[in-house]
């Protein structure tokens, strides 16, 4: 199946050479695929030429990191992130990547690809897009953590929401039957957590298929969960600290092997265990979060990005889009999803 993928060449914090490359490793590994390339002109058409399957989608505008997204978004609407969604939302490409503004992002996706609606007092009410990645864990699989950081404040029918998309993308994404679904708090009596989270519980136990009840931040990577629900602002606080400590045992592994003569020669004999330790903790074989409630694929990158992030950012999109993920989500909400 033929997909066209638009990537943003300029939005994150790497040079554009960097995503650009990624690009091209993409295109040599999916001759299915065609990229719509958004960027300034003097960046993207260059590439273009050189390169079969790869579109110039020439955006004169950037957005960064430091600008304010939703000033920006309404502000800068020739950007690549603005016109990369709007290319999905016209059926210009099948789906978007950016390294970029994760807030912009949202925002446009919002904006311009639109999400699903449910029917609230009587009136359609847009749901909120979900930011969703799967992460490591000790059984050897991947737990699926959604919100990661769209949403800070939420209401509890979110919370619901988050829940029935997450276990559509373990079923869907990652092949997982009938997804054990847990409710992020501070212990897993029914009794634990903040008020907020005491009144989604009995929510998420009416309308949530598989819910298996609270969990603690520990079952992020403990594999006893297949997806982990929370707000925005502690799914990202709980991945920036899992990133944090990743790091920091990847550095200190690094620097005992460096310690002496006998501990560089282990350091050979686990090269390549460590290799692809550090693959699993980098995250960038899966390439970025998606954006689940739009009516469209939409994946955010890390904003400091790599080739061979943005290549498999890339690959995904193609996958997700290949895989039917935007309609089984939808269905996955039933009758509230218009």
């Amino acid at each position: 199946m033929s997909v066209r993928v638009c990537v943003d060449a300029v939005g994150g914090d790497e040079p554009a050479e960097v995503v650009l490359a990624g690009i091209e490793a993409a295109l040599a590994a999916d001759p299915d695929i065609e990229v719509l390339v958004a960027g300034p002109d003097q960046i993207v058409t260059p590439f273009c030429d050189a390169h079969d399957r790869a579109v110039p989608l020439v955006a004169p505008d950037v957005i960064t990191m430091e600008d304010d997204p939703i000033s920006a978004v309404m502000t800068k609407r020739r950007s690549s992130i603005v016109l990369g969604c709007r290319a999905v939302k016209r059926g210009q490409a099948d789906a978007f990547f950016s390294a970029g503004s994760t807030g912009a992002v949202t925002a446009a996706g919002s904006a311009y690809v639109t999400p699903f609606k449910i029917e609230r007092d009587g009136k359609r009410a847009p749901i909120r897009p979900c930011l969703t990645n799967a992460l490591p864990n000790r059984a050897g699989g991947l737990t699926v953590l959604c919100d990661m950081g769209a949403n800070p404040d939420v209401e509890p029918m979110d919370i619901v929401r988050f829940a029935q998309m997450g276990a559509a993308y373990a079923s869907c994404v990652l092949g997982i039957d009938r997804p054990r679904v847990g409710l992020l708090a501070n212990g897993t009596e029914e009794h634990k957590g903040s008020a907020f989270t005491q009144t989604c519980f009995p929510l998420m136990s009416e309308l949530v298929d598989g819910f298996a009840g609270n969990c603690e931040g520990s079952d992020l990577t403990s594999g006893v969960f297949d997806v982990v629900v929370c707000d925005g602002f502690a799914g990202n606080v709980a991945l920036k600290a899992i990133e944090g400590a990743a790091k920091l045992m990847m550095d200190e592994l690094k620097s005992g092997f460096m310690g002496s003569l006998k501990t560089k020669v282990a350091a050979l004999l686990v090269k390549d265990m460590m290799r692809q330790l550090k693959g699993k903790l980098s995250g960038d074989a899966k390439g970025g979060a998606v954006l689940l409630g739009l009516r469209g694929v939409v994946l955010i990158g890390h904003g400091a990005t790599s080739v061979e992030a943005v290549k498999a950012g890339t690959l995904a999109c193609a996958e997700a889009v290949r895989a039917d993920l935007i309609d089984r989500v939808a269905s996955s909400m039933g009758s509230i999803v218009s």
